[in-house]
């Protein structure tokens, strides 16, 4: 069963294997794209462990959101790539984890893991739930926020030097994880302070919450 899931597995990523899309998203932002992708049908939508596929298969993958905070980028990548031994116990590869964990090395990049890691550390910290799908919020974004808030989101788009304004940087943590996804909400759909237009009647509350939470990726 374990050979046949591993040779199904690396099949599949081997014909459609998902690339980064851009240099303008952030690194979350990508990984989540991996995740939903290869990780989820194990480890669940939220990364719990629950995912449909675990069931079938009678397994019991690791609760992402509990373990990433104790281990180090650099054992994250070795279990994930399946790459070397675990320098913590020793044991070869990652069995430490499961003997139905696929080895990723041949299938993503190390920008890729890297930004895998990202959302996972995501998943292990952040406070907030992603309310709605960040590809749409994405398109949105650029669509509608990037003129003030940079491609990047790092509040330097072309209407700062136009209007002299500072929109909020949203790469920065400290400013968006203080702000609940109710009050980001508020902000988007009623606006906020003197430039912060109101979306109210050009966005819908689904495409609010999409852009909510392309946003928390955004800062991570």
């Amino acid at each position: 069963m374990r050979a046949y899931f591993l040779a199904g597995v690396i099949l599949i990523s081997l014909v459609g294997a998902t690339q980064i899309a851009s240099a303008n998203s952030s690194l979350a932002y990508e990984g989540r794209r991996l995740f939903v992708s290869y990780c989820q049908l194990c480890h669940g939508p939220d990364g719990r462990g629950d995912g449909p596929l675990a069931k079938s298969m009678k397994i019991t993958p690791i609760d992402l959101t509990k373990s990433i905070r104790a281990r180090s980028d650099t054992i994250l990548k070795k279990i994930i790539s399946g790459r070397g031994r675990q320098t913590i116990t020793g044991r070869d590869r990652h069995n430490l984890i499961s003997d139905a964990m696929p080895e990723w090395k041949d299938v993503f990049s190390d920008t890729q893991i890297d930004a895998l890691i990202s959302y996972l550390r995501f998943l292990g910290s952040s406070k907030h739930k992603l309310l709605g799908d960040p590809e749409i919020g994405r398109q949105l974004y650029r669509q509608y926020c990037q003129v003030c808030h940079g491609e990047e989101g790092e509040g330097d788009g072309i209407m700062t030097t136009l209007m002299e304004i500072e929109p909020m940087d949203h790469t920065n943590p400290n400013e968006t994880n203080s702000l609940s996804n109710d009050i980001l909400i508020k902000s988007i759909i009623e606006g906020r302070g003197r430039y912060m237009p109101a979306w109210e009647g050009i966005l819908t509350q689904s495409e609010v919450e999409a852009l909510v939470s392309y946003i928390r990726l955004l800062s991570h």
